[in-house]
């Protein structure tokens, strides 16, 4: 059981560096972050729109 667990805790520790020494590891992170918030102020302006368009559209006296 030892040997495994040292054989693990050196896995771990090769992978983890090979993550930290790349170098565009936090790009992809950083992309998903602004795409979300991208999303999410499309979706504020759509629902303001819809919003003024409904207003308008209810405002529209047809008779």
């Amino acid at each position: 059981m030892p040997a495994l667990l040292s054989y693990l805790t050196a896995e771990i520790r090769h992978r983890w560096k090979a993550v930290r020494d790349t170098k565009d590891g936090g790009y992809s992170t950083e992309a998903v972050l602004v795409t979300a918030l991208l999303v999410v102020l499309a979706i504020a302006v759509i629902a303001i729109i819809a919003t003024k368009v409904t207003g308008k559209a209810n405002s529209i006296n047809l008779g």
